[in-house]
């Protein structure tokens, strides 16, 4: 009971709760909302629902996995955190530019697997947020981190849950023409994960 007794003093001094504010930063949910808003544009507000629980249990899935076996499988298939941040990178400018040149095919993602690619990874949880719970769980400990990812992924719920009021004050074509602009904040944040991405791959050639 030993370990109970120190999770119920961290609870009170509050200890428990000092992972929330680097993965509320990294999952920047501001940041993300505007373009969960440009993908589920054409749902209606039953497939905009089950598209939010998917990709919330996605994410909680993938960072739990993450949290569990990530070093582990990074280090079996020799995958660097680097190599991590390219490849999403190169998913997310890949989706960006073919909604910027040809809407009507990323509006017609499939329906049924939208909510786990590309929102729930790699834009809810994308390479940055997984590294960070690897550098925190070995700081913190397993429960302050879960505890943390769940608090921070009940606030990306509530966030594209009630995401269709934006919709209701932009109209259609508003929202149509501010998707456009998040496309491009989109594809400059994939080219940001590619560069860090690449970066460190030089920082490590070169040290």
């Amino acid at each position: 009971m030993e370990w109970m007794s120190a999770l119920l003093k961290d609870l009170i001094s509050l200890k428990l709760f000092l992972p929330f504010i680097p993965l509320f930063v990294a999952f920047d949910v501001l940041g993300i909302l505007p373009i969960f808003v440009s993908f589920t544009l054409d749902m209606d507000p039953f497939e905009r629902k089950r598209v939010v629980r998917q990709s919330i249990l996605t994410a909680l899935l993938i960072s739990i996995g993450f949290l569990l076996v990530g070093k582990s499988v990074f280090a079996l298939l020799n995958i660097t955190v680097s190599d991590f941040k390219v490849a999403g990178g190169i998913l997310l400018f890949i989706i960006a530019v073919v909604d910027l040149i040809f809407p009507e095919r990323t509006r017609t993602f499939p329906k049924e697997t939208i909510g786990v690619v590309p929102i729930g990874i790699p834009l809810i949880v994308g390479p940055g947020v997984l590294t960070l719970l690897l550098i925190i769980v070995d700081a913190y400990g397993y429960a302050s981190s879960v505890l943390c990812l769940i608090l921070n992924l009940l606030i990306v719920w509530l966030a594209f849950s009630y995401s269709h009021r934006l919709m209701r004050v932009f109209k259609e074509g508003g929202a149509r023409g501010i998707g456009k602009v998040f496309s491009l904040l989109l594809a400059a944040f994939a080219m940001m994960m590619m560069r860090t991405g690449i970066m460190e791959w030089v920082r490590l050639l070169h040290p």
